[in-house]
């Protein structure tokens, strides 16, 4: 076998696209991972890393483009972490995305479930209602953008192809506020300076934006200029600030201030009013949102007469999306704003059938369990790191007749997937919805019976 070397240039055939997003080829029997390139592609590339197994290469020259290569329309989404599918025709992306579901529960799950089409985006540029920019203060001049890929380090980024555009609008008042103010950034190094980061969000349906800054402060120096700046913008409804003094990568604390208007912003989601918080939970794509919901629901097939749980319900959106549907839907957060959140959901909506928890996932399930709530069908929508054993196990006493998992991360599904499996639960059917295009993410939703 050919022994690599760092610096060395070689022609790669680019097989597949890995979850991560990264181009995968192989040369004497090692796999070479590439960012940038897409499968069918032909290129030379440059080897910057070799370890025992795999190598890490630059793509030097494209020497014959894949089918599936179009040229990308943002300027530096080959340095950004962010859009790693922007030189890949959509269609492929949706290919792709669907694979990688069915590979992730047939390799790591082992379980035959059919993989429904996915259900792709009308709209895959402007779709995010949320960003949390890191920032870097140089010279009183403020740089947002987004991390580089396995980095810490900005690239900076004017008018993100993912966003709306109201968010430079936001980040323009963010520059007058930085350079009126003399303040600094925060160093994660030393755990010193202010603005850790400026986090946006914004309601698709009623257009109503919140701007808040995230410092390592208690306090906000001159936030009557941020305020002024920020009233600005037409549809701004609320401003504050977040505190978070952890010396950690989470990017929000325990602590938010209101500055001016709301402290909730509004938006429509399948006909139903939700009030949204900082620190909620809430899909980023909201016309996706509603076709993955939808799914949801229609795979818990409900007649009215059942109990529905919803873990990890945040806003309460599932849960309240559901209750004309079930005789009772009872949802468990872990945050008691977003749990605050929901019941004033349920309040302004007029759904009395409907009741939240506020605890972790598993304690919030055996607080159901003791109640002696017989649930007919669980709805999980967990994070990144799926649901655990733990909570599955609690789910399992519970014995629902049926379950819906929604899941953002096709590995810790098909782990699940597997662990239920081994409790009687059988998946019957995954559907792929695209909630995030140009990205390498997935969301999928799966119906499961008991046994």
């Amino acid at each position: 076998m050919e022994t690599l070397k760092k610096n060395d240039e070689i022609k790669l055939n680019i097989e597949a696209i890995t979850s991560e997003g990264s181009a995968l080829a192989h040369y004497g029997g090692m796999a070479v991972f590439v960012r940038g390139a897409v499968a069918g592609d032909e290129i030379v590339a440059h080897i910057i890393k070799v370890s025992k197994n795999y190598a890490v290469a630059s793509l030097k020259e494209i020497i014959k483009p894949s089918e599936f290569r179009i040229q990308s329309d943002c300027p530096v989404s080959s340095k950004c972490g962010g859009c790693s599918l922007r030189n890949m025709t959509y269609e492929e992306e949706l290919r792709f995305k669907r694979q990688r579901v069915r590979d992730a529960i047939e390799r790591i799950g082992h379980l035959d479930v059919p993989v429904m089409d996915i259900i792709g985006a009308d709209e895959i540029n402007g779709y995010r209602n949320k960003a949390q920019y890191p920032v870097l203060i140089e010279n009183a001049q403020l740089k947002t953008g987004f991390y580089a890929y396995k980095s810490h380090r900005i690239i900076p980024c004017e008018n993100c192809l993912l966003q709306p555009k109201e968010f430079d609008d936001c980040l323009k008042a963010f520059e007058k506020w930085v350079k009126a103010s003399n303040i600094t950034s925060y160093d994660e190094k030393t755990g010193k300076g202010l603005l850790r980061h400026i986090y946006l969000r914004k309601a698709p349906k009623t257009g109503e934006i919140m701007a808040c800054a995230v410092i390592n402060s208690n306090s906000l120096p001159k936030q009557e200029i941020l305020v002024e700046e920020l009233r600005k913008i037409p549809d701004i409804k609320s401003i504050c600030f977040n505190i978070n003094k952890t010396q950690s990568n989470v990017i929000l604390g325990d602590k938010t201030v209101l500055l001016w208007g709301k402290e909730t912003i509004c938006d429509i989601l399948l006909g139903k009013k939700f009030e949204i918080s900082p620190e909620s939970f809430y899909q980023i794509n909201h016309n996706q949102c509603e076709k993955l919901y939808k799914k949801a629901i229609d795979y818990a097939e409900l007649s009215g007469s059942e109990n529905l749980v919803d873990i990890y319900c945040g806003a309460g959106t599932i849960a309240l999306s559901a209750a004309d549907k079930a005789k009772m839907v009872y949802g468990i957060e872990i945050i008691p704003d977003a749990v605050e959140n929901a019941k004033k959901n349920a309040q302004i909506n007029g759904i009395e059938n409907a009741r939240f928890i506020c605890a972790d996932a598993a304690r919030g399930a055996k607080e159901l369990e003791k109640m002696g709530i017989c649930a007919d069908v669980v709805v999980v929508d967990p994070p990144r790191k799926g649901c655990g054993r733990e909570l599955l196990e609690t789910i399992k006493r519970m014995n629902p007749k049926k379950m819906v998992y929604v899941s953002c991360d096709p590995a810790t599904l098909a782990r699940d997937l597997a662990i239920l499996d081994e409790m009687g639960y059988k998946a019957l059917e995954a559907t792929p919805v695209d909630m995030f295009p140009r990205t390498t993410h997935i969301e999928t939703v799966v119906l499961m019976t008991r046994k």
